[in-house]
């Protein structure tokens, strides 16, 4: 007779349920997986029959048909290992249809039936709570990053037969985790960079701090050892703290891209994502046959930093258009699509020309208007066109890095007129569907910037 067992799948950001059928036929023992399967989940066979026997149930020695549906979307991953398994299980007379009625699963079987962690553990949990599920069980290390999601309840399990003992005789415990109050605790942190430690560039600390309160990308242009790179690095600690809903956005890219560490189950801090100008431009706006999250989406609602940004391939630039336009990024492949946000501030920097000294007052340049020309001309103008402020950084004199007596404002100091830039300006668009300045389009620009 033929089982279902409920489990999920992610495509994107969003996840879709899944049921797991399972039958066995009189005929020679193999097993078949389909339901348009990867690699992984094809690969699931093996696993899953080494762990059985290792934890000691009988594996039926016919033939196995294991149909995951619906059909025409693709699966992908390891985590139908423990639903596949149950099915099984539940065919051997170990577990019954009832006993699994409201449960979802997920799960790596490892060859001895420990359950490994898995990526996307919170997407799948917010969508299968959608679908009306009421209980799922997941990897010991997904449960915190699970328990999340309010109004479904959370079980870890180590072992496949933690999970079969937890439908017998030894319930899992629940987990449970505020998120709200999760954030909270972990929201203040100490950054290892502060502008405390940064002497003079009062017009480029000025600068950034306008950029941070309105969210605006920001380019700075000054000779080496100005201070740019130190200043970016200062930049995340002068950003608003995350909102829940914000945190738990980040969460879920953060989930899905397998980035999340088990022990910090929420992102409580704006990215900061520094880029080597090696990458790629399926690195920077991601990609692959199963597209995944590239770095304008991991620097979503924080900053994406490209130190020598002449230096990046146009082609890598020029990607970048769009994204800051529109705020997200649509990875079309030959079988489907997939949309991921990208709503961050861009922080580039980079020098004045090739040798590095136009303009300083203490080296001469030695680039002629060809080189500088060429130069400059690798960031196109309508890349530049979305950069909102664009600055000098002159190098500092001797006197004034070696003034030890002059006090700086702290991060914290900055943070705070930021955090107060920022609530006005929700004050202000509260009805407009928008967060801060940067967003505003043509017609609110006429309707709130009008000059006296």
């Amino acid at each position: 007779m033929v089982n279902r067992v409920k489990t999920g799948t992610v495509i994107g950001l969003d996840a879709y349920e899944v049921w797991v059928e399972t039958d066995v036929i009189n005929s020679l023992p193999s097993m078949s997986i389909v339901g348009l399967p990867d690699a992984a989940v094809n690969e699931a066979r093996d696993r899953v029959k080494s762990a059985i026997k290792n934890s000691e149930y009988t594996f039926p020695s016919r033939k196995i048909v294991i149909n995951l549906a619906p059909a025409d979307v693709k699966k992908n991953g390891t985590l139908f290992d423990l639903p596949i398994a149950i099915g099984i299980l539940i065919e051997e007379e170990v577990l019954t249809q009832e006993q699994v009625e409201d449960y979802a699963f997920m799960g790596e079987l490892a060859l001895d039936g420990l359950i490994r962690p898995i990526s996307g553990a919170l997407p799948l949990a917010l969508g299968l709570k959608e679908q009306g599920i009421k209980n799922i069980i997941v990897p010991k290390e997904n449960a915190k990053e699970a328990a999340l999601i309010e109004g479904i309840n959370v079980y870890g399990a180590e072992h496949l037969t933690d999970v079969v003992n937890h439908f017998t005789n030894d319930k899992l415990p629940q987990t449970k985790i505020n998120a709200r109050e999760y954030l909270e605790q972990k929201a203040e942190k100490n950054y290892a960079f502060d502008f405390k430690d940064v002497k003079g560039q009062h017009k480029a600390k000025k600068a950034l701090e306008i950029a941070a309160a309105g969210a605006h990308n920001i380019l700075m242009v000054g000779s080496p050892g100005s201070g740019k790179t130190l200043m970016a690095k200062c930049f995340p600690s002068i950003l608003p703290p995350l909102e829940l809903e914000e945190a738990l956005e980040l969460t879920k890219i953060y989930s899905i891209s397998g980035m999340l560490s088990p022990d910090e189950p929420l992102v409580t801090q704006r990215p900061f994502r520094p880029v080597h100008h090696t990458a790629s431009a399926n690195g920077i706006i991601g990609g692959g046959t199963s597209p995944k999250p590239g770095e304008i989406t991991l620097a979503h609602r924080g900053v994406l930093f490209l130190d020598e940004m002449v230096e990046f391939p146009r082609n890598v630039l020029e990607v970048l258009r769009q994204p800051l336009e529109d705020g997200e990024i649509v990875i079309s492949r030959a079988q489907h699509s997939v949309k991921y946000p990208a709503d961050f501030t861009l922080l580039g920097a980079m020098n004045p020309c090739p040798c590095g000294y136009l303009g300083d007052k203490q080296k001469q340049c030695s680039c002629s208007d060809f080189q500088i020309t060429r130069y400059l001309s690798r960031l196109s103008g309508p890349l530049l066109d979305r950069i909102d402020l664009q600055i000098d950084v002159p190098r500092l004199t001797s006197e004034e890095l070696l003034n030890y007596n002059s006090k700086e404002e702290s991060s914290e100091q900055i943070r705070n007129r930021v955090v107060k830039a920022r609530k006005i300006q929700l004050k202000r668009y509260k009805d407009e569907g928008i967060l801060t300045n940067s967003e505003l389009t043509s017609k609110l620009i006429k309707k709130y910037c009008q000059i006296d």
